[in-house]
């Protein structure tokens, strides 16, 4: 009888490699995936430098590829925190709090939000630049886009700025996000509404925190927000 061939080795290894690809393709794809915050727009929920898992599954798990999602297991609500493909650069996924949802009447007087008309309690948010006055481009933005969604004002007379605009309805299958950095934050205020099919999970841990601005020689000591591991984001 003849002896069976010894296995090969570098068949085994591929193998091995790939079907842990796939698995880590899918549980990416389908179910958590790691985000790193950049800016200062959330500060007060999150740090630059912080590192969260977002779970997929809640708003629907994108399918790559064909621009479809799997049935969601809720719709976004009233402060939640999401992660959406930006409106404004390809292939950038951003973080917010959802402010308003389909048919909300929203805006701003003095730095309060009014939703429906009634003032929303904000304990995340947070203002550093209190009588700061906008550029002169960015109250523009806010205008050309507001202008012709606006509820019994005259657009002729509408000079908005980041504290001080609409009031505008959300329209059907968009959501109205904003930062909770309010003065810090690039949002709705000057972009506009937020598909909901851009909405691709939530936040669901800080896994890591690191300072940048901390670095010295031992970085696991000085740099790592060690308090800030596994905390979950409100």
């Amino acid at each position: 009888m003849t002896a069976p061939p010894p296995p090969n080795r570098w068949r085994e290894w591929a193998k091995s490699l790939g079907g842990a690809f796939v698995v880590w393709l899918l549980v990416r794809t389908f179910l958590v995936q790691a985000f790193h915050i950049p800016s200062e727009s959330m500060e007060g929920t999150f740090l630059i430098g912080d590192v969260l898992f977002v779970a997929r599954p809640l708003y629907g798990a994108e399918v790559p590829f064909i621009g479809k999602h799997l049935p969601a297991i809720r719709e976004p609500r009233h402060g939640d925190i999401v992660v959406f493909h930006s409106v404004e650069t390809k292939g950038l996924e951003v973080v917010k709090r959802v402010i308003g949802l389909p048919g909300d009447t929203l805006q701003m007087r003095q730095g309060t939000v009014l939703r429906n008309r009634l003032p929303l309690v904000e304990p995340y948010a947070s203002y550093s630049r209190a009588g700061e006055l906008d550029p002169p481009e960015s109250r523009a933005l806010i205008r050309t886009w507001q202008s012709p969604r606006l509820v019994g004002v005259a657009p002729a007379a509408y000079e908005p700025d980041r504290n001080n605009w609409g009031p505008i309805v959300v329209p059907p299958d968009s959501l109205f996000v904003m930062g909770d950095n309010r003065d810090h934050s690039w949002d709705g205020r000057f972009w506009g509404f937020l598909p909901r099919g851009n909405v691709t999970g939530s936040p669901l841990v800080i896994y890591f925190s690191f300072d940048p601005s901390s670095w010295r020689p031992l970085p696991l000591i000085t740099a790592v927000r060690w308090n800030r591991l596994f905390s979950v984001p409100h």
